[in-house]
């Protein structure tokens, strides 16, 4: 079974930052390019890129998309991008210019047929983003949590033709705690499709622990902090990932 890693650039003010657990005031920066991180994982390897726009997220508009589009035409990688996209015309702002996969996750909550609508329309060039705070769904950059079990949406928009799910377990982003295997592969056998697992890897033994979940669906992990804290490389993730 395939498994892909997704180094992650999360985009705030122009820069690259994480955020701990989702929250807006504990940010660190660990770039001032997000082009150049782009850049420097593809010249590791990395054939996926895992985009952010986390103004957009909060504001509920585009906001970094400059620095998305230069990564997809320049660098010759797929990139997947969240954050910001509300509406077909964020989708198709980005589909037209190269970015391979579009992530919509709020707007999946709060407007379900649109979300429905879009995925019946673009079909694998969409992916639906599903944040999750004890099981719930959480959206705008994670500062509301609604009253949707992740799982039960997840199953919905499945059998609305979605293929594809990204899966963030809130508690572990940011923490180098270990992904939430459990909860992962929950989601990946409830809606018998593909999902990338995000929050969470902190070794490279994370990786291998996810992959051994690819049979039931879990195909792909997005890497942000242990990257940039130095844990182990793009290029080792690639290997482990590969090889394992």
């Amino acid at each position: 079974m395939s498994f892909t890693v997704y180094p992650a650039i999360d985009m705030r003010g122009g820069k690259c930052v994480r955020l701990l657990q989702g929250d807006y005031d504990k940010e660190t920066v660990y770039g001032d390019s997000p082009f150049e991180m782009a850049k420097n994982f593809a010249e590791q390897g990395s054939k996926w890129i895992h985009m952010v726009d986390l103004d957009g997220a909060k504001d509920g508009k585009r906001v970094n998309d400059s620095f998305v589009i230069d990564a997809a035409q320049k660098l010759g990688v797929n990139v997947q991008i969240g954050g910001g996209i509300r509406t077909e015309e964020d989708i198709v702002h980005y589909l037209d210019k190269g970015i391979t996969r579009v992530i919509i996750g709020s707007i999946a909550v709060s407007n379900p047929e649109f979300a429905i609508e879009m995925i019946r329309k673009y079909g694998s060039k969409i992916a639906v983003g599903i944040d999750a705070k004890n099981g719930f769904v959480a959206t705008h950059g994670w500062i509301t949590t609604s009253e949707a079990r992740a799982v039960d949406l997840g199953k919905r928009f499945a059998d609305a033709g979605a293929e594809t799910f990204i899966f963030t377990d809130i508690a572990t982003d940011g923490m180098l705690s270990g992904p939430n295997l459990q909860a992962v592969k929950e989601m990946a056998i409830e809606t018998g499709k593909e999902v990338i697992a995000s929050g969470g890897v902190s070794q490279l033994e994370d990786l291998v622990a996810l992959k051994e979940l690819s049979n039931a669906g879990v195909r792909g992990v997005i890497v942000g902090k242990a990257l940039y804290e130095g844990r182990f490389s793009v290029q080792e993730a690639l290997e482990v990932s590969s090889s394992c």
